[in-house]
């Protein structure tokens, strides 16, 4: 059974009655028709899902783009990326399954690709640190930049992280620097570079991929400079604010596209990409592919000039 968002209450309890009309008709082989009833209900609850998905409050969507059942890199890589082969290592300490990548084809054209991976399950979320980065896995995604750059090839970037790892041992080895180094090599490429926001984009630890030529983001996703949470302790001493902090912080892809700093946003199927993963991972592959096609007809230069202006032209 899916799981459900607190303020889909309503719906979950639909989605029980239903389910136990359903087991009582099996218990009975049919006897009782339950037929009309249980269209109702679920003609109520697709009613209830759509109204209550048409207003989400910023702090709602916070939690949408938070749901474990999301896609999650590896749907995304076996979903419209061919031939995907996995790139390890940064060369220089070790590596950092937060952030996984390598050399693959979109919709037949060669490409690096490269993304945060939060995990599925509790043994994932461990391997790959909840998707969050230390500095080897930024310097892993400069070297996979850097070898697209060399051979030509356009990157695409997929972006799903609370923020980088915060402990003691990445800022001893260089959390901050690699974070700027990231972020910098994405202005630098003179290669095609496109960036999705595909569920949390949260601080440096996002910007570090998503310097992009063209910025997507899936219409339930978050991207903000701080989680609402962290926003909230610092401005109000309490985390108890977050829904407040959320709102101001204008963390929505609609509010993002307003300002500039999204280029797409990217719909998902009724309720989320919780629901129905595959439709999701489908409808992004294919607004990638667009970008990419676009953006091949461009020079280097015409490139390099585009994301500057796009960055400089953001207040």
């Amino acid at each position: 059974m899916a799981a459900f968002l607190e303020f889909e209450k309503p719906i979950a309890e639909l989605s029980a009655r239903i389910a136990e009309l359903n087991d009582t008709a099996r218990e009975n082989q049919g006897s009782i028709d339950i037929t009309a009833e249980v269209a109702r209900l679920e003609a109520k609850s697709d009613k209830l899902l759509r109204d209550k998905y048409a207003a989400l409050s910023a702090w709602e969507k916070t939690q949408v783009a938070r749901h474990p059942e999301r896609p999650h890199l590896k749907d995304y890589l076996a979903g419209f990326v061919s031939d995907f082969m996995p790139l390890a290592g940064d060369r220089a300490f070790g590596e950092d399954q937060a952030i996984v990548g390598g050399l693959g084809r979109i919709d037949g054209r060669r490409v690096v690709v490269m993304g945060h991976e939060k995990g599925h399950d509790i043994a994932t979320r461990i391997r790959h640190n909840f998707g969050s980065a230390k500095p080897e896995g930024y310097r892993k995604a400069i070297r996979l930049m850097k070898l697209a750059e060399r051979f030509g090839l356009p990157v695409v970037t997929l972006v799903d992280t609370a923020g980088a790892f915060p402990g003691v041992q990445a800022e001893e080895r260089g959390q901050a620097e690699a974070i700027a180094r990231s972020t910098e090599q994405c202005l630098a490429l003179t290669v095609p570079l496109v960036a999705a926001i595909v569920g949390e984009g949260g601080s440096g630890g996002a910007i570090a991929l998503a310097a992009a030529n063209r910025v997507l983001m899936f219409e339930h996703a978050i991207y903000s400079v701080i989680s609402p949470e962290g926003a909230s302790s610092i401005l109000w001493r309490t985390a108890d604010r977050a829904a407040e902090a959320a709102d101001a912080m204008k963390v929505t892809a609609a509010d993002l596209k307003k300002l500039g700093v999204v280029d797409r946003v990217v719909a998902e199927p009724l309720g989320g990409a919780q629901r129905d993963p595959a439709a999701a991972v489908a409808a992004l592959g294919s607004a990638i592919a667009e970008e990419l096609a676009s953006l091949s007809a461009q020079t280097p230069a015409e490139l390099l000039a585009q994301r500057r202006a796009k960055f400089l032209a953001i207040q």
